[in-house]
């Protein structure tokens, strides 16, 4: 069961990026939109590990790195959860995977650098159930 409390609008987010520069920015974007932080990965393995303990009711993954990618464990966390919302976070803004991130079960997609508002307005729509593939 979702933990989304629709009255105050929070949530928790699990971040999964190799960069701890990265995972700051986005924790202060989950932050303003009054979610919580409830997991910090920075490799795939770690990611599916923290997904399983926790069920955020997000999950902001990059798609490089370490032991394993975005793309697997996108596809890992999906097998698990099918309902799981997962918005990928990559400075590999391609089309061909933005596509195939969306393909595998993804609800949207935003390339670094990061926009604040454009990345709040997003994770908001996804949240929400309003997110349905990349902007």
């Amino acid at each position: 069961m979702s933990q989304v409390d629709e009255q105050r609008g929070t949530f928790t987010c699990l971040v999964a990026d190799d960069s701890q520069f990265a995972r700051k920015n986005v924790a202060a974007i989950v932050a303003k939109l009054g979610g919580s932080i409830v997991g910090e990965a920075k490799n795939g393995i770690e990611a599916l590990d923290l997904f399983t303990a926790l069920s955020p009711d997000l999950v902001l993954l990059d798609i490089t790195m370490p032991q394993l990618d975005g793309l697997g464990t996108l596809r890992a966390i999906i097998e698990r959860n099918p309902n799981a919302k997962v918005v990928i976070i990559s400075s590999l803004g391609n089309k061909e995977m933005v596509w195939k991130a969306i393909g595998l079960g993804a609800k949207s997609f935003l390339t670094k650098p990061l926009n604040a508002d454009y990345a709040a307005l997003v994770i908001g729509d996804v949240i929400r159930g309003e997110g349905g593939g990349p902007r």
